[in-house]
């Protein structure tokens, strides 16, 4: 892997671990953050390097959001230009930001977010595009925006809907109220409150290594299910499933699963194919 400014990542047992590494920054997300991420997700799912990823934050608190000093608009008041040409040019870059996040929701391995202490902002919308969360009993969640005046605009207000009940993600959003690690497990925003941060990444890691042992051609078919469930009726997901299922479950994968099952031991899975673009596989051809 190369190295990053943001963020280290180490790949062991099938298990791609992510850790923001500006703990004296609250790891707030600063400008190279937003291409930094993007940038590792795809490059671990294009070419298969893990099963699982496992995103986490270096330090006392998991991430403060957006590194507000980043994002302070320049000053071109000397410059006459078009405002409506200004906000349709700004209109790309917000969706440059959403896709940062989305990298996390699209990417064919499970994701899982690790959270201690705050997780304000911008992290919220990082840690609802992940497919699991678990957190510490001093993470604490703030859906920050609305006081510093813009609306959450990169996955919060489209995700946490799916998450939790509407009516209380309205509240916090409306209100900017800071909630604890227990309310979020009653509300489902966190799968599990562990009492300790240390309990935390024990537990995280074996729920990871669970995964990375069961075939990753099958999990990556359950996220996308899941995911393509969540936007569809259940008839329109159902016909979706049947496709999929047809076209994409492997014999060998389900013989070895079953008979690792009776047996009680894990199973032996090839990895996922590394994903080529087509003049990649075609080098040399003009």
């Amino acid at each position: 892997m190369n190295k990053y400014n943001c963020f280290d990542v180490k790949i062991d047992g099938g298990v791609a671990h992510i850790t923001m590494n500006k703990p004296d920054t609250f790891n707030s997300m600063t400008r190279i953050f937003w291409k930094e991420l993007p940038e590792i997700v795809k490059d671990i799912d294009k070419n298969a390097d893990a099963r699982v990823i496992v995103l986490s934050g270096e330090g006392k608190h998991f991430s403060a959001g957006m590194d507000l000093a980043n994002f302070v608009p320049a000053d071109n008041s000397g410059e006459k230009k078009d405002p409506a040409r200004q906000r349709e040019a700004f209109y790309h870059e917000v969706l440059e930001l959403q896709d940062t996040f989305s990298a996390l929701e699209e990417c064919r391995m499970p994701t899982i977010a690790s959270i201690q202490g705050a997780c304000v902002g911008g992290a919220i919308d990082m840690v609802a595009a992940c497919d699991m969360r678990y957190c510490s009993e001093n993470a604490f969640f703030k859906i920050a925006e609305v006081d510093i005046g813009i609306a959450a605009d990169v996955g919060t207000l489209q995700r946490l809907p799916t998450l939790m009940p509407i009516g209380v993600v309205r509240e916090l959003a409306y209100t900017g109220r800071k909630f604890d690690s227990t309310e979020a497990k009653s509300l489902g925003l966190v799968n599990e409150v562990y009492d300790s941060e240390e309990n935390l990444n024990i537990e995280v890691n074996k729920i990871a290594k669970t995964i990375a042992s069961k075939s990753p051609l099958v999990t990556r078919v359950i996220k996308k299910q899941i995911n393509y469930a969540r936007d569809h009726s259940v008839k329109e997901s159902l016909d979706y499933h049947a496709a999929w299922n047809s076209s994409l479950i492997s014999g060998s994968d389900m013989q070895e699963a079953m008979t690792s099952y009776m047996n009680k031991t894990d199973g032996t899975y090839d990895d996922l194919e590394e994903l080529k673009s087509f003049w990649e596989k075609n080098e040399g051809l003009v």
